[in-house]
């Protein structure tokens, strides 16, 4: 039997045992887009019972950047003199009226960068001036404060950092709190947890009695995470269990945290589709607000708002499937995005697009 038969043996002999475990009907929801992008490559929902219903939720960080903070990244691009530093999803997303794309297309200096500290050097050597979004979640903001700490060792006044960085923690309270939404078990994402570790996710099931299981990204890591989840639900538990353990540890990655902390300082943030959550972002602190991109060039974050066909904001908190959406694979598509959700690879409308059709 070959590797790839073998794959495919332990999938379907994983997910016929959540067939026979699975005693009720249960909504499952992953918060991770690498999960979103997995579950449609490999068809894992088909491969489940009817009764175990998968969706996706607010795990894609481009997703749930909010218009209001794309168009604050667009008003900054618009500014002479200044250089976007960004990753590569980031600069196709569409704010109320314009994307980086187009206003690079006009003039703007955008570059894609594929690792913080590269805006730094950037700066350095340009000496214009480098605004670097960041954008993420605990997984990406490490980066973000060590390329902030290094600009204040390095003594640059011509770099700057706008802030959109989430929180995950704070938005699952959120999500618990959706008047659509009715999960009974969460999926954990992964990377995120390699950072926050699986031990924080113990006071959030204690209060809202939700299994919670970090799960790989493999398909038979997948099912066997879901497994957990319905042997919970079936045996009344609402525990935290992480089938991840060669990443992911109790208490996280400690060096990490305390680089987040350093530079940091939670804030309510506004999150696409589930609106300003409290806590739910980062800002710098005040030892670092000289690199506050926003505050240097006096930009503020609006509501922004969303182009009408767009239903992405109810996407990521599983009120609809990307299906469901009139503009989905017609108005909006991978060439031609009205929102997000269709424009990063970690997008749940643009899993589906590639995978389901």
């Amino acid at each position: 039997m070959s590797a790839r038969e073998e794959l495919i043996a332990e999938a379907r002999a994983l997910a016929e045992e959540i067939a026979q475990v699975s005693d009720r009907p249960a909504t499952l929801m992953e918060v991770c887009g690498t999960h979103a992008h997995q579950f449609a490559r490999y068809g894992i929902a088909q491969m489940l019972p009817e009764q175990v219903e998968l969706l996706s939720g607010p795990g894609c960080p481009v997703c749930v950047t909010s218009a209001g903070e794309i168009d604050a990244a667009l008003a900054l691009a618009r500014i002479p003199g200044v250089t976007i530093a960004t990753f590569g999803d980031m600069v196709r997303v569409p704010g109320s009226d314009s994307t980086l794309a187009h206003e690079r297309a006009r003039g703007a200096n955008v570059r894609v960068l594929f690792s913080p500290i590269e805006a730094v050097d950037l700066a350095e050597q340009s000496g214009r001036e480098v605004v670097l979004l960041g954008v993420g979640f605990e997984t990406t903001t490490p980066g973000m404060a060590v390329a902030v700490a290094e600009a204040k060792r390095r003594g640059l006044r011509n770099f700057s950092l706008m802030s959109a960085h989430k929180r995950l923690m704070p938005a699952l309270a959120a999500l618990m709190a959706a008047e659509d939404v009715s999960v009974h078990g969460l999926l954990a994402p992964g990377h995120v947890s390699t950072i926050i570790g699986a031990g924080a996710y113990r006071k959030f099931v204690a209060e809202h009695h939700v299994p919670c299981v970090v799960a790989g990204f493999e398909p038979d890591q997948i099912l066997r995470g879901i497994l957990a989840l319905v042997r919970q639900l079936a045996e009344g538990r609402a525990e935290v269990e992480n089938e991840y353990p060669g990443a992911v540890t109790e208490e996280g990655n400690l060096k990490a945290l305390a680089a987040i902390d350093a530079v940091f300082e939670p804030a309510d943030s506004q999150w696409r589709g589930l609106g300003v959550i409290p806590l739910g972002g980062l800002v710098l602190r005040k030892e670092y607000a000289e690199f506050d991109a926003l505050a240097r060039f006096g930009v503020t974050i609006t509501e922004g708002h969303e182009h009408p066909a767009c239903r992405c904001g109810e996407v990521l908190r599983g009120a609809i499937r990307p299906p469901e959406c009139s503009a989905f694979g017609a108005a909006c598509t991978p060439e031609h995005p009205l929102g997000p959700c269709m424009v990063s690879s970690e997008g749940a409308c643009a899993a589906a697009y590639k995978y389901e059709g």
